[in-house]
């Protein structure tokens, strides 16, 4: 495809995107908000995540595809608006990629990728003076991915354990600190137990990033497997003709061990 068709190919969503909010067009697709929208486009992006785990190209292809349609969603309705267009969205995301890349679109003499200087850009932008070196926190993110990311902006000035065996005692430290609320012999402060818990994910989080692992995936492939692996002993529960819920914890476990086996030796 050369580059007046792939033109051609935009131009086309566009008003494709247009036809489907027109008066003849889609009723779902008119009635549809700012507000509306708002899980689509996480949802999208969620997907678009999954599709990269998975390693699936055409399915990749496919969801970036579904999270650029929420984009044009958006635009068309501020257009309908008189607010701003696509085009104007494409316009300032130029910009702003080279302004906020002097290293390449300017001088590469003068200046040099740095984090702080990413950060002082980001804030001149808004009129704002930077008010810390950790950068601004998107609250917006999940918990561990934006536990991750304030890592990463603390260790790029510097602000970091040397290797990844300090950031693992600190887990240790951390969930003894734990296992000393949780032993409280008067009662458990839920307070100071969620605080308690709530540090061991940083720490763990930590960890994960010192050894280039993203958390938020790694959850999400466990918690695909514990759902794969009770699949399972549910169906071995059916098989012998039992009720699940009146099944033992001791059988469960049994059950359990067995699809764990069966797991480890089946990748061998």
């Amino acid at each position: 495809m050369n580059r007046t068709d792939k033109n051609d190919e935009f131009s086309r969503l566009i008003g494709i995107m247009e036809k489907l909010r027109s008066e003849n067009g889609c009723e779902w697709d008119k009635k549809q908000t700012r507000e509306s929208l708002k899980p689509y486009a996480i949802e999208e992006a969620y997907e678009v995540a999954e599709a990269i785990e998975n390693g699936d190209v055409e399915e990749l292809k496919g969801e970036l595809g579904d999270l650029l349609l929420q984009t044009v969603f958006h635009s068309q309705i501020a257009r309908e608006n008189g607010e701003f267009d696509i085009y104007e969205v494409l316009h300032i995301l130029n910009e702003k990629l080279i302004r906020r890349h002097p290293h390449v679109f300017k001088d590469p003499e003068k200046y040099s990728y740095s984090y702080a200087q990413w950060e002082d850009i980001k804030a001149s932008e808004k009129g704002k003076k930077k008010k810390s070196r950790i950068g601004k926190i998107n609250s917006a993110l999940p918990a561990l991915s934006m536990a991750r990311r304030i890592q990463e902006n603390a260790a790029e000035v510097g602000f970091d354990w040397p290797d990844f065996s300090n950031v693992l005692a600190k887990v240790d430290e951390e969930l003894d600190e734990l296992k000393v609320e949780l032993n409280n012999p008067v009662e458990i402060d839920e307070i100071k137990t969620e605080e308690e818990i709530g540090d061991l994910f940083f720490a763990i989080t930590n960890l994960s990033r010192h050894l280039f692992i993203d958390p938020e995936n790694a959850l999400r492939k466990a918690t695909k497997k514990f759902i794969n692996r009770f699949v399972q002993v549910e169906k071995m529960v059916e098989e012998e003709g039992l009720v699940f819920e009146e099944t033992s914890l001791e059988k469960l476990d049994e059950y359990w061990e067995k699809v764990k086996k069966n797991a480890v030796q089946a990748e061998q």
